[in-house]
């Protein structure tokens, strides 16, 4: 319901409504997937320990490590198969959701970028206020180049109407521009009608992979792309952030089963469903701290790492503990 009156201003028609949702899927089910292991885990320990099955095989010598041994083995494997689905089966199912959401929902750009503004280098800066795509070719474009030494005293400056990129050259070619050389004394004015630039270290596939939503890109996409901003002397955290955060998240499943399934196999007072509801709190509670803990990374607090593993371990801290102190 959230994007029905989208869809409805912009007249979408019915096949690619589907084709939204269809694309929606792997999205919800990587979000679903800690859950739905924990639920089952759960579903299966406590029931056993309600009609007493637990108690018979705890009598016939088995111990309770022995028997969370299969549950954490499958969650494990599953966290497994979790980096695979939500590192590269989920960005292509978003890139198409995202690709529907600009071409008909009129969110972002359609087929072009606007206002893009970037770190070429450590020290130049490129702005370009429209790029075309399809045609490669980007518009009132702003090239600033600094002094190393004194990143505040600016060395020149070229502006130009129109930019294509020569792939024959692998150059930039700046049409209907003005180039502004800065010195101590006076500043020198040179107007061009073209002007080649083979310096720039971007390319017309790197200026839309710039544009990209982080959840469009796979790991691996994450990871080349937090390097290339590095390498510009832009700050990569929030990138950094995400890539760790989707492994973290992975394991989400093993975490929660490990804590979840120690209490839900000793038997209590209270019904399956109380013990459910406990286990689905403390799961709230570990998805709102690792929430949390990325808004500390995010803000230059906390080193992406720690950021996004913080969860993960203080979980699977308690949840040995909690194992240790159960009754055997």
């Amino acid at each position: 319901m959230e994007n029905l009156d989208d869809f409805i201003d912009q007249s979408v028609p019915l096949n690619i409504v589907l084709q939204y949702y269809i694309n929606f899927i792997p999205e919800i089910l990587r979000l679903m997937l800690p859950v739905s292991v924990l639920l089952a885990g759960l579903f299966t320990a406590g029931k056993m320990s309600n009609l007493n099955e637990l108690t018979a095989i705890k009598a016939s010598g088995v111990s309770l490590y022995r028997f969370v041994v299969p549950f954490l083995v499958t969650s494990f494997l599953i966290s497994l198969f979790a980096i695979y689905f939500g590192g590269f089966v989920v960005p292509q199912a978003n890139k198409h959701k995202v690709d529907i959401e600009r071409s008909y929902m009129k969110k972002g750009f359609v087929r072009s970028g606007s206002n893009i503004f970037f770190q070429d280098s450590p020290s130049r800066i490129v702005t370009i206020s429209y790029y075309d795509i399809i045609n490669q070719k980007a518009n009132r474009v702003s090239i600033q180049e600094f002094d190393e030494q004194n990143l505040v005293r600016m060395l020149y400056r070229i502006d130009a109407k129109r930019m294509r990129y020569d792939s024959a050259n692998s150059s930039w070619v700046l049409y209907k521009g003005i180039r502004r050389d800065f010195t101590d004394s006076k500043v020198m004015v040179q107007k061009f009608d073209s002007l080649a630039i083979g310096y720039l270290n971007f390319t017309p596939e790197q200026i839309i992979k710039k544009q990209r939503k982080p959840e469009e890109m796979t790991l691996t996409e994450l990871e080349e792309y937090a390097n290339e901003l590095y390498k510009t002397g832009t700050d990569p955290t929030r990138i950094y952030i995400e890539y760790n955060s989707r492994l973290a998240f992975a394991f989400a499943s093993f975490i929660v089963v490990l804590f979840g399934v120690t209490i839900s196999a000793n038997k209590r007072s209270g019904s399956l469903a109380i013990q459910f509801g406990i286990s689905i709190l403390l799961t709230f509670v570990y998805l709102v701290f690792m929430k949390l803990s990325q808004a500390f990374g995010k803000n230059g607090l906390l080193d992406p790492f720690i950021t996004a593993w913080s969860a993960n371990i203080v979980f699977f801290i308690a949840g040995i503990v909690n194992l240790f102190r159960v009754e055997k």
